[in-house]
């Protein structure tokens, strides 16, 4: 296979097609066939970043599901000092803006991703 920059759809799943074979066959990483195989991969995900972005989630969604995960409710907020009742549920219900203050204190507590929070 003669590599270069993935320019078409085809040519992008030639190269998924001959990565899976490679990854078939056990190859060594550290030989010869193993650099190629990595070259390929970057060259995919190169054409992958470029044609199909994936969108940053909803950060009230994302904060909903840490709750969820944390098996934290609106009054569990509401005891930490997060708002109100009423605050927490139009914040959650997207009928308030998510603060800087409020993203702040999300990203410590469930370890969200600031850019996630503040996108």
């Amino acid at each position: 296979m003669k590599l270069g920059i993935i320019k078409s759809e085809k040519q992008y799943d030639d190269y998924l097609d001959w990565v899976d074979i490679q990854f078939n066959k056990n190859i060594n990483p550290k030989s010869a066939e193993g650099e190629k195989l990595q070259i390929v991969l970057m060259l995919i995900k190169h054409y992958e970043d470029i044609h199909y972005e994936i969108p940053f989630p909803d950060p009230i969604e994302v904060i909903k599901l840490k709750m969820k995960e944390s098996d934290i409710r609106n009054r569990d907020l509401v005891n930490k000092k997060y708002g109100s009742k009423g605050h927490i549920s139009s914040l959650l219900h997207k009928r308030k803006p998510l603060t800087l203050d409020l993203a702040k204190r999300f990203h410590k507590e469930f370890g969200i991703p600031a850019e996630v929070l503040l996108a």
